[in-house]
């Protein structure tokens, strides 16, 4: 039986870090993106543990793949196991300066 593949991905999204476990990440067919596809969540139940991977069931209730801009993954693990799903704000540890979505390509040296 072949082993399951559990992904983390952790990117950053309006001035936020998402952290999220998926079943596939792939290259997209759309020029610079990654694909993710099948999100994985803990188990439903009446008491709220986390109230971020609360709001990341809501956000991408009905979502079966999205895309990411390939500037926005921080990073993308292979994991044994499932954790939880969470959102940190990026000046959480102070920090005041983002980093800014840069081109893949830029100008040409003939180019003004």
């Amino acid at each position: 039986m072949p082993k399951k593949r559990i992904y983390k991905v952790v990117f950053m999204n309006e001035g936020k870090v998402y952290e999220v476990y998926a079943k596939s990440v792939t290259q997209s067919g759309l020029f610079g993106f990654i694909e993710i596809e099948g999100l994985l969540f803990g188990q439903k139940s009446t008491v709220v543990i986390d109230p971020s991977e609360e709001t990341l069931k809501n956000e991408f209730s009905g979502v079966s793949q999205f895309h990411i801009p390939m500037h926005s993954i921080v990073r993308i693990d292979e994991v044994a196991k499932r954790g939880a799903a969470t959102i940190h704000k990026l000046d959480e540890k102070g920090e005041k300066v983002a980093v800014l979505p840069t081109p893949i390509y830029g100008p040409g040296k003939g180019d003004s």
